[in-house]
Protein backbone atom coordinates (compact mmCIF):
# COMPACT_ATOMS: atom_id res chain seq x y z
CA UNK A 1 0.00 0.00 0.00
CA UNK A 2 1.25 3.45 -1.23
CA UNK A 3 2.09 6.11 1.90
CA UNK A 4 0.34 9.24 2.27
CA UNK A 5 0.61 12.31 4.36
CA UNK A 6 -2.29 11.70 6.73
CA UNK A 7 -1.38 13.59 10.10
CA UNK A 8 -2.23 16.93 10.94
CA UNK A 9 -1.23 19.99 9.96
CA UNK A 10 -0.75 22.96 12.74
CA UNK A 11 2.11 25.26 13.28
CA UNK A 12 3.97 24.48 10.27
CA UNK A 13 4.38 20.84 11.76
CA UNK A 14 2.97 17.65 10.58
CA UNK A 15 1.30 15.69 14.19
CA UNK A 16 -0.42 12.89 14.72
CA UNK A 17 -3.69 13.16 17.02
CA UNK A 18 -4.03 13.48 20.17
CA UNK A 19 -6.16 10.65 20.90
CA UNK A 20 -4.13 8.08 18.23
CA UNK A 21 -7.59 7.88 16.71
CA UNK A 22 -7.69 7.51 12.81
CA UNK A 23 -10.36 6.33 10.26
CA UNK A 24 -10.25 5.17 6.55
CA UNK A 25 -10.59 6.11 3.32
CA UNK A 26 -11.67 3.99 0.44
CA UNK A 27 -11.27 4.30 -3.23
CA UNK A 28 -14.51 4.10 -5.00
CA UNK A 29 -13.93 2.68 -8.45
CA UNK A 30 -12.72 -0.75 -6.88
CA UNK A 31 -13.93 -0.67 -3.43
CA UNK A 32 -9.88 -0.86 -2.32
CA UNK A 33 -8.49 0.33 1.07
CA UNK A 34 -6.34 3.75 0.19
CA UNK A 35 -5.35 4.08 3.72
CA UNK A 36 -6.31 3.51 7.60
CA UNK A 37 -4.39 5.82 9.20
CA UNK A 38 -5.50 9.39 8.45
CA UNK A 39 -5.59 11.10 12.11
CA UNK A 40 -8.79 12.38 13.51
CA UNK A 41 -8.60 15.63 15.23
CA UNK A 42 -9.41 15.56 18.62
CA UNK A 43 -11.41 18.63 20.70
CA UNK A 44 -7.71 19.17 21.97
CA UNK A 45 -6.05 18.89 18.43
CA UNK A 46 -8.61 21.40 17.47
CA UNK A 47 -7.38 23.67 20.68
CA UNK A 48 -3.85 23.28 19.49
CA UNK A 49 -4.75 24.55 16.00
CA UNK A 50 -7.31 27.76 17.24
CA UNK A 51 -4.65 28.46 19.20
CA UNK A 52 -1.65 28.40 16.90
CA UNK A 53 -3.65 30.59 14.73
CA UNK A 54 -4.84 33.03 17.05
CA UNK A 55 -1.02 33.67 18.31
CA UNK A 56 -0.29 33.55 14.42
CA UNK A 57 -2.59 36.60 13.89
CA UNK A 58 -0.69 38.88 16.19
CA UNK A 59 1.64 39.47 13.79
CA UNK A 60 -0.04 38.42 10.33
CA UNK A 61 -2.38 41.00 10.69
CA UNK A 62 0.49 43.63 10.24
CA UNK A 63 2.09 41.78 7.49
CA UNK A 64 2.16 43.78 4.53
CA UNK A 65 0.00 43.44 1.33
CA UNK A 66 2.49 42.54 -0.74
CA UNK A 67 4.47 39.92 1.44
CA UNK A 68 1.00 38.53 2.02
CA UNK A 69 0.75 38.55 -1.41
CA UNK A 70 4.22 36.99 -2.41
CA UNK A 71 3.34 33.82 -0.30
CA UNK A 72 0.19 33.75 -2.29
CA UNK A 73 1.24 33.56 -5.41
CA UNK A 74 4.39 30.99 -4.74
CA UNK A 75 1.70 28.79 -3.24
CA UNK A 76 -0.19 29.04 -6.60
CA UNK A 77 2.91 28.40 -8.22
CA UNK A 78 3.70 25.19 -6.07
CA UNK A 79 -0.21 23.75 -6.50
CA UNK A 80 0.65 23.94 -10.12
CA UNK A 81 3.78 22.53 -10.11
CA UNK A 82 2.63 19.07 -7.97
CA UNK A 83 -0.62 19.26 -9.91
CA UNK A 84 -0.12 15.38 -10.79
CA UNK A 85 0.16 14.47 -7.07
CA UNK A 86 -3.50 16.27 -5.82
CA UNK A 87 -5.34 14.91 -8.86
CA UNK A 88 -4.09 11.44 -7.99
CA UNK A 89 -5.15 11.76 -4.32
CA UNK A 90 -8.77 13.24 -5.23
CA UNK A 91 -9.15 10.79 -8.06
CA UNK A 92 -8.37 7.93 -5.27
CA UNK A 93 -10.55 9.37 -2.56
CA UNK A 94 -13.67 10.02 -3.86
CA UNK A 95 -13.68 8.74 -7.82
CA UNK A 96 -12.95 12.72 -9.56
CA UNK A 97 -12.49 12.24 -12.60
CA UNK A 98 -9.04 13.37 -14.01
CA UNK A 99 -9.95 16.20 -16.49
CA UNK A 100 -12.36 17.68 -13.78
CA UNK A 101 -9.82 17.23 -10.82
CA UNK A 102 -7.12 19.17 -13.10
CA UNK A 103 -9.71 21.90 -13.65
CA UNK A 104 -10.05 22.43 -9.80
CA UNK A 105 -6.43 22.42 -8.67
CA UNK A 106 -6.20 25.11 -11.53
CA UNK A 107 -9.00 26.88 -10.47
CA UNK A 108 -7.63 26.53 -6.43
CA UNK A 109 -4.38 28.38 -7.51
CA UNK A 110 -5.89 31.20 -10.01
CA UNK A 111 -8.43 32.24 -6.57
CA UNK A 112 -4.95 32.10 -4.77
CA UNK A 113 -3.67 34.56 -7.64
CA UNK A 114 -6.97 36.53 -7.79
CA UNK A 115 -6.99 37.21 -3.95
CA UNK A 116 -4.00 38.16 -3.81
CA UNK A 117 -4.30 40.94 -6.34
CA UNK A 118 -7.11 42.07 -4.91
CA UNK A 119 -5.25 42.62 -0.80
CA UNK A 120 -4.23 46.39 -1.55
CA UNK A 121 -7.35 47.37 -3.52
CA UNK A 122 -9.63 47.11 -0.12
CA UNK A 123 -10.65 50.95 0.34
CA UNK A 124 -12.27 52.46 3.17
CA UNK A 125 -14.40 54.89 3.44
CA UNK A 126 -14.61 58.75 4.42
CA UNK A 127 -17.02 60.74 5.11
CA UNK A 128 -16.56 65.12 5.42
CA UNK A 129 -17.69 67.12 8.17
CA UNK A 130 -20.83 68.31 7.98
CA UNK A 131 -22.51 70.63 10.44
CA UNK A 132 -22.18 67.41 12.59
CA UNK A 133 -18.65 68.33 14.22
CA UNK A 134 -16.78 65.36 12.85
CA UNK A 135 -14.79 63.67 10.15
CA UNK A 136 -15.54 60.12 9.56
CA UNK A 137 -13.72 57.14 8.74
CA UNK A 138 -14.75 53.31 8.03
CA UNK A 139 -11.67 50.95 8.23
CA UNK A 140 -12.38 47.51 7.20
CA UNK A 141 -10.05 44.79 9.31
CA UNK A 142 -9.57 41.20 9.55
CA UNK A 143 -11.49 39.22 11.98
CA UNK A 144 -9.30 37.04 13.69
CA UNK A 145 -8.91 33.13 13.56
CA UNK A 146 -11.73 31.89 11.23
CA UNK A 147 -12.22 28.48 9.80
CA UNK A 148 -13.76 26.34 7.16
CA UNK A 149 -15.55 22.99 6.62
CA UNK A 150 -15.37 21.54 3.37
CA UNK A 151 -17.55 19.04 1.44
CA UNK A 152 -15.69 16.33 -0.66
CA UNK A 153 -17.35 16.91 -4.02
CA UNK A 154 -14.77 19.78 -4.85
CA UNK A 155 -12.05 19.85 -2.00
CA UNK A 156 -9.70 22.02 -4.33
CA UNK A 157 -12.73 24.86 -5.01
CA UNK A 158 -13.21 25.11 -1.45
CA UNK A 159 -10.14 25.63 -0.50
CA UNK A 160 -9.36 27.85 -2.76
CA UNK A 161 -12.60 29.70 -1.72
CA UNK A 162 -12.54 29.57 2.44
CA UNK A 163 -9.02 29.94 2.58
CA UNK A 164 -7.62 32.27 0.06
CA UNK A 165 -9.66 35.20 1.34
CA UNK A 166 -9.38 34.94 4.38
CA UNK A 167 -5.63 35.06 4.49
CA UNK A 168 -5.54 37.74 2.11
CA UNK A 169 -7.92 39.87 4.06
CA UNK A 170 -5.11 39.09 6.98
CA UNK A 171 -6.99 36.68 8.97
CA UNK A 172 -5.40 33.47 10.40
CA UNK A 173 -7.28 29.89 9.22
CA UNK A 174 -7.82 26.60 10.63
CA UNK A 175 -9.20 24.36 7.91
CA UNK A 176 -11.15 21.10 8.38
CA UNK A 177 -11.55 18.66 5.13
CA UNK A 178 -14.11 16.14 4.62
CA UNK A 179 -13.49 12.61 5.95
CA UNK A 180 -14.14 11.14 2.58
CA UNK A 181 -11.77 13.34 0.54
CA UNK A 182 -8.85 14.42 3.49
CA UNK A 183 -5.35 13.37 1.51
CA UNK A 184 -5.46 16.11 -1.28
CA UNK A 185 -5.61 18.77 1.97
CA UNK A 186 -2.94 17.53 3.71
CA UNK A 187 -0.56 17.04 1.42
CA UNK A 188 -0.89 21.39 0.59
CA UNK A 189 0.25 21.94 4.76
CA UNK A 190 3.93 20.84 3.19
CA UNK A 191 3.29 23.67 0.66
CA UNK A 192 1.97 26.33 2.78
CA UNK A 193 5.02 26.02 4.14
CA UNK A 194 7.27 26.21 1.55
CA UNK A 195 5.70 29.58 0.42
CA UNK A 196 6.27 31.02 3.20
CA UNK A 197 3.73 31.05 5.02
CA UNK A 198 4.20 31.59 8.86
CA UNK A 199 3.85 29.19 11.68
CA UNK A 200 0.09 28.77 12.90
CA UNK A 201 -1.57 31.58 9.57
CA UNK A 202 -2.98 28.43 8.36
CA UNK A 203 -3.82 24.96 9.96
CA UNK A 204 -5.24 21.73 8.47
CA UNK A 205 -7.16 19.10 10.15
CA UNK A 206 -9.20 15.96 9.19
CA UNK A 207 -12.30 14.43 10.92
CA UNK A 208 -15.49 14.07 10.87
CA UNK A 209 -18.54 15.71 12.88
CA UNK A 210 -17.48 15.66 15.91
CA UNK A 211 -14.45 17.74 14.63
CA UNK A 212 -16.11 20.12 12.86
CA UNK A 213 -18.70 20.76 16.20
CA UNK A 214 -15.86 21.51 17.91
CA UNK A 215 -14.52 24.12 15.18
CA UNK A 216 -18.35 25.42 14.88
CA UNK A 217 -18.68 25.77 18.90
CA UNK A 218 -15.47 27.25 19.67
CA UNK A 219 -14.69 30.45 21.20
CA UNK A 220 -12.06 31.38 19.64
CA UNK A 221 -13.20 31.17 15.87
CA UNK A 222 -14.56 34.61 14.71
CA UNK A 223 -16.67 33.16 11.37
CA UNK A 224 -17.08 29.89 10.22
CA UNK A 225 -17.47 28.55 6.14
CA UNK A 226 -19.13 25.52 5.95
CA UNK A 227 -20.32 23.75 2.30
CA UNK A 228 -22.31 20.55 2.66
CA UNK A 229 -25.65 19.34 3.63
CA UNK A 230 -28.55 21.77 5.14
CA UNK A 231 -29.10 19.08 8.25
CA UNK A 232 -25.05 19.66 8.90
CA UNK A 233 -25.72 23.90 8.17
CA UNK A 234 -28.32 24.15 10.71
CA UNK A 235 -26.19 22.20 13.51
CA UNK A 236 -23.15 24.54 12.91
CA UNK A 237 -25.18 27.58 12.67
CA UNK A 238 -27.12 26.70 16.16
CA UNK A 239 -23.32 25.69 17.41
CA UNK A 240 -22.32 29.35 16.53
CA UNK A 241 -25.07 30.87 18.10
CA UNK A 242 -24.53 28.87 21.39
CA UNK A 243 -20.53 29.66 21.83
CA UNK A 244 -19.76 33.47 20.60
CA UNK A 245 -22.17 34.56 18.35
CA UNK A 246 -19.91 33.85 15.93
CA UNK A 247 -20.81 34.61 12.22
CA UNK A 248 -21.23 31.67 9.50
CA UNK A 249 -21.17 31.03 5.76
CA UNK A 250 -23.34 28.10 4.46
CA UNK A 251 -23.22 27.07 1.38
CA UNK A 252 -25.63 23.98 1.49
CA UNK A 253 -28.11 22.45 -0.68
CA UNK A 254 -29.62 22.26 -3.80
CA UNK A 255 -32.40 21.49 -6.49
CA UNK A 256 -31.46 23.04 -8.72
CA UNK A 257 -34.07 23.90 -12.35
CA UNK A 258 -32.88 24.07 -16.08
CA UNK A 259 -35.34 25.70 -17.90
CA UNK A 260 -35.22 24.75 -21.88
CA UNK A 261 -37.61 27.48 -23.93
CA UNK A 262 -39.14 26.79 -27.27
CA UNK A 263 -36.68 29.33 -29.01
CA UNK A 264 -33.74 27.50 -27.66
CA UNK A 265 -30.78 26.03 -29.30
CA UNK A 266 -31.76 22.72 -28.34
CA UNK A 267 -28.24 21.17 -29.51
CA UNK A 268 -26.48 23.46 -26.65
CA UNK A 269 -29.06 22.76 -24.65
CA UNK A 270 -28.71 19.19 -24.67
CA UNK A 271 -25.23 19.18 -24.26
CA UNK A 272 -25.08 21.07 -21.06
CA UNK A 273 -28.14 19.01 -19.48
CA UNK A 274 -25.56 16.35 -19.92
CA UNK A 275 -22.09 16.53 -20.22
CA UNK A 276 -22.78 19.70 -17.86
CA UNK A 277 -25.03 18.16 -15.70
CA UNK A 278 -22.76 14.28 -15.13
CA UNK A 279 -19.88 16.04 -14.47
CA UNK A 280 -18.64 14.95 -10.94
CA UNK A 281 -21.82 12.37 -11.70
CA UNK A 282 -23.74 15.09 -10.86
CA UNK A 283 -22.34 15.31 -7.18
CA UNK A 284 -22.67 19.27 -7.66
CA UNK A 285 -24.83 21.43 -5.01
CA UNK A 286 -26.05 23.46 -8.28
CA UNK A 287 -26.96 21.02 -10.80
CA UNK A 288 -29.61 21.18 -12.83
CA UNK A 289 -31.74 17.90 -11.88
CA UNK A 290 -35.22 19.30 -12.74
CA UNK A 291 -35.05 19.54 -16.58
CA UNK A 292 -37.95 21.77 -17.32
CA UNK A 293 -38.58 22.17 -21.21
CA UNK A 294 -41.27 23.34 -22.98
CA UNK A 295 -43.97 21.21 -24.58
CA UNK A 296 -43.79 22.59 -28.22
CA UNK A 297 -40.31 21.32 -28.45
CA UNK A 298 -40.30 18.20 -25.79
CA UNK A 299 -40.20 15.17 -28.12
CA UNK A 300 -37.02 16.63 -29.82
CA UNK A 301 -35.19 17.60 -26.33
CA UNK A 302 -36.25 14.15 -24.71
CA UNK A 303 -35.06 12.43 -27.57
CA UNK A 304 -31.89 13.91 -28.00
CA UNK A 305 -31.29 13.84 -24.42
CA UNK A 306 -31.48 9.95 -24.35
CA UNK A 307 -29.06 9.40 -26.75
CA UNK A 308 -26.31 11.83 -25.31
CA UNK A 309 -26.53 9.81 -21.88
CA UNK A 310 -26.73 6.62 -23.83
CA UNK A 311 -23.34 7.62 -25.18
CA UNK A 312 -22.06 9.14 -22.11
CA UNK A 313 -22.68 5.58 -20.57
CA UNK A 314 -19.13 3.88 -22.83
CA UNK A 315 -17.64 6.42 -21.26
CA UNK A 316 -18.51 6.07 -17.48
CA UNK A 317 -15.05 4.09 -15.68
CA UNK A 318 -11.92 4.39 -14.12
CA UNK A 319 -11.31 8.00 -13.61
CA UNK A 320 -7.88 7.92 -13.21
CA UNK A 321 -8.08 7.64 -16.83
CA UNK A 322 -7.84 10.35 -19.12
CA UNK A 323 -10.77 8.84 -21.49
CA UNK A 324 -12.86 8.47 -18.55
CA UNK A 325 -15.99 11.19 -18.39
CA UNK A 326 -17.68 10.45 -15.45
CA UNK A 327 -16.70 8.13 -12.54
CA UNK A 328 -18.10 6.45 -9.29
CA UNK A 329 -20.10 8.06 -6.26
CA UNK A 330 -17.89 8.71 -3.66
CA UNK A 331 -18.64 5.79 -1.74
CA UNK A 332 -21.04 3.02 -0.48
CA UNK A 333 -22.69 5.42 1.21
CA UNK A 334 -23.63 7.43 -1.21
CA UNK A 335 -23.86 4.69 -3.49
CA UNK A 336 -26.99 3.26 -1.52
CA UNK A 337 -28.76 6.73 -1.04
CA UNK A 338 -28.56 7.52 -4.97
CA UNK A 339 -30.13 3.97 -5.79
CA UNK A 340 -32.74 4.55 -2.53
CA UNK A 341 -33.81 7.49 -4.56
CA UNK A 342 -34.53 5.66 -7.87
CA UNK A 343 -35.94 2.51 -6.75
CA UNK A 344 -38.53 4.65 -5.19
CA UNK A 345 -39.35 6.66 -7.92
CA UNK A 346 -39.93 3.18 -9.71
CA UNK A 347 -42.08 2.18 -7.29
CA UNK A 348 -43.91 5.39 -7.66
CA UNK A 349 -44.34 4.08 -11.16
CA UNK A 350 -41.61 6.87 -12.57
CA UNK A 351 -40.94 6.56 -16.07
CA UNK A 352 -37.24 5.39 -16.76
CA UNK A 353 -35.63 6.78 -20.02
CA UNK A 354 -32.23 5.77 -19.49
CA UNK A 355 -30.21 3.84 -16.45
CA UNK A 356 -31.64 3.30 -13.08
CA UNK A 357 -29.20 0.62 -11.92
CA UNK A 358 -25.50 -0.22 -11.42
CA UNK A 359 -22.63 -0.07 -13.87
CA UNK A 360 -20.56 -2.47 -13.88
CA UNK A 361 -19.73 -5.41 -11.42
CA UNK A 362 -16.92 -3.31 -9.19
CA UNK A 363 -16.71 0.15 -7.60
CA UNK A 364 -19.84 2.43 -6.83
CA UNK A 365 -20.71 3.30 -10.23
CA UNK A 366 -24.59 4.40 -11.30
CA UNK A 367 -25.64 4.85 -14.98
CA UNK A 368 -26.81 8.17 -16.04
CA UNK A 369 -30.11 8.16 -15.06
CA UNK A 370 -33.00 10.09 -16.91
CA UNK A 371 -36.47 10.09 -15.01
CA UNK A 372 -39.73 11.55 -16.83
CA UNK A 373 -42.86 13.03 -15.11
CA UNK A 374 -42.36 12.37 -11.55
CA UNK A 375 -44.73 13.68 -9.34
CA UNK A 376 -43.53 17.23 -8.53
CA UNK A 377 -44.46 16.20 -4.16
CA UNK A 378 -42.14 13.01 -4.48
CA UNK A 379 -39.05 12.42 -2.88
CA UNK A 380 -37.19 12.21 -5.86
CA UNK A 381 -38.69 15.20 -7.32
CA UNK A 382 -38.44 17.94 -4.31
CA UNK A 383 -35.21 16.23 -2.59
CA UNK A 384 -31.73 16.55 -3.51
CA UNK A 385 -30.17 13.17 -4.62
CA UNK A 386 -26.67 13.95 -5.10
CA UNK A 387 -25.93 11.86 -8.19
CA UNK A 388 -26.27 10.86 -11.94
CA UNK A 389 -30.18 11.68 -11.70
CA UNK A 390 -32.15 13.61 -13.37
CA UNK A 391 -35.80 14.57 -13.72
CA UNK A 392 -37.52 16.03 -17.06
CA UNK A 393 -41.32 17.79 -16.96
CA UNK A 394 -42.72 19.61 -19.51
CA UNK A 395 -44.17 23.08 -19.04
CA UNK A 396 -46.80 25.38 -21.61
CA UNK A 397 -46.20 28.82 -21.00
CA UNK A 398 -42.98 31.51 -19.25
CA UNK A 399 -45.88 32.09 -16.15
CA UNK A 400 -45.98 28.15 -15.47
CA UNK A 401 -41.64 27.26 -16.08
CA UNK A 402 -41.15 30.26 -13.69
CA UNK A 403 -43.75 29.14 -11.02
CA UNK A 404 -42.24 25.17 -11.70
CA UNK A 405 -38.74 26.02 -11.31
CA UNK A 406 -39.16 27.96 -7.98
CA UNK A 407 -41.41 25.52 -6.37
CA UNK A 408 -38.50 24.42 -4.37
CA UNK A 409 -37.02 25.52 -0.69
CA UNK A 410 -33.48 25.75 -2.56
CA UNK A 411 -32.26 28.60 -4.13
CA UNK A 412 -28.90 27.76 -5.06
CA UNK A 413 -28.61 28.31 -8.78
CA UNK A 414 -30.84 27.60 -11.37
CA UNK A 415 -30.63 27.86 -15.61
CA UNK A 416 -32.44 28.73 -18.55
CA UNK A 417 -32.14 28.54 -22.17
CA UNK A 418 -33.63 30.72 -25.36
CA UNK A 419 -32.61 32.66 -27.87
CA UNK A 420 -34.51 35.56 -26.59
CA UNK A 421 -31.77 38.09 -24.61
CA UNK A 422 -35.40 39.87 -23.41
CA UNK A 423 -36.61 36.83 -22.45
CA UNK A 424 -33.43 35.56 -20.57
CA UNK A 425 -33.87 38.92 -18.88
CA UNK A 426 -37.48 38.75 -17.64
CA UNK A 427 -36.89 35.30 -16.34
CA UNK A 428 -33.37 35.62 -14.83
CA UNK A 429 -35.28 38.51 -12.43
CA UNK A 430 -37.85 36.29 -11.44
CA UNK A 431 -35.82 33.24 -10.94
CA UNK A 432 -35.47 32.62 -6.96
CA UNK A 433 -32.07 31.94 -7.02
CA UNK A 434 -28.39 33.18 -5.90
CA UNK A 435 -27.05 32.58 -9.29
CA UNK A 436 -29.06 32.05 -12.84
CA UNK A 437 -26.99 30.99 -15.86
CA UNK A 438 -28.25 31.84 -19.74
CA UNK A 439 -27.50 29.20 -22.32
CA UNK A 440 -25.08 26.90 -20.12
CA UNK A 441 -24.69 24.92 -17.24
CA UNK A 442 -24.20 26.52 -14.14
CA UNK A 443 -21.00 28.67 -13.26
CA UNK A 444 -19.24 29.81 -10.53
CA UNK A 445 -17.12 32.71 -11.64
CA UNK A 446 -14.15 33.99 -10.28
CA UNK A 447 -15.53 37.28 -10.49
CA UNK A 448 -18.66 36.58 -9.58
CA UNK A 449 -20.30 35.83 -5.61
CA UNK A 450 -21.39 32.52 -5.33
CA UNK A 451 -24.04 31.38 -2.87
CA UNK A 452 -27.84 30.30 -1.89
CA UNK A 453 -31.42 31.43 -1.31
CA UNK A 454 -33.93 30.05 0.80
CA UNK A 455 -32.50 26.86 2.06
CA UNK A 456 -29.74 26.81 -0.10
CA UNK A 457 -27.67 28.60 2.74
CA UNK A 458 -26.66 32.84 2.65
CA UNK A 459 -23.41 33.86 2.67
CA UNK A 460 -21.33 34.50 -0.41
CA UNK A 461 -18.09 32.84 -1.56
CA UNK A 462 -16.02 34.36 -4.65
CA UNK A 463 -15.29 37.88 -5.93
CA UNK A 464 -14.49 40.61 -3.62
CA UNK A 465 -18.19 39.32 -1.92
CA UNK A 466 -16.16 36.22 -0.47
CA UNK A 467 -13.16 38.98 0.48
CA UNK A 468 -15.47 41.44 2.28
CA UNK A 469 -16.89 38.23 4.10
CA UNK A 470 -13.45 38.05 6.17
CA UNK A 471 -13.79 41.50 7.22
CA UNK A 472 -15.41 43.30 9.57
CA UNK A 473 -16.11 47.59 9.60
CA UNK A 474 -14.94 49.75 11.84
CA UNK A 475 -15.90 53.41 12.49
CA UNK A 476 -13.78 56.43 13.65
CA UNK A 477 -14.86 59.72 14.49
CA UNK A 478 -13.04 62.59 14.77
CA UNK A 479 -14.19 65.56 16.56
CA UNK A 480 -13.05 68.50 14.67
CA UNK A 481 -14.01 70.73 17.12
CA UNK A 482 -11.90 69.30 20.36
CA UNK A 483 -9.67 71.89 21.82
CA UNK A 484 -5.86 71.98 20.82
CA UNK A 485 -4.69 72.14 24.14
Amino acid sequence: MAEYQTNLFINNEYVPSSTGETFEVYNPTDDSLVTSAVQVASDKDVDSAVAAAKSAFKTWRKTTSSQRAEMMIRFADLLEKHIDEIVKLDTICMGAPVHLAKWLVARHASDFRYYAGMIDKIAGETYPENGDGYFKMVNYEPMGVVAGIAAWNATQLFVGWKIAPAVAAGNTVVFKSSEKSPLSVLYQGALFKEAGFPPGVINLLSGAANTGSRMASHMDIARISFTGSVNTGRQIQIAAAKSNLKLVTLELGGKSASVVFNDAHIDNAVKHNCQGFLANSAQACAAGSRILVQEDIATEFIEKLKTAYIQITSSVGDPALASTFMGPVVDKAQFSRVMEYIDGAKKEGTEVLVGGGRQGAKGQFIQPTILLNPDRHSRVYTEEIFGPVVMVKTFKTEEEAIEMANDTVFGLSATLYTRDVTRAMRVSSQLEAGTVTVNSGPVALQQTPWGGWGQSGYGREGGIHGMMEYLQTKTVNINMNAPDN
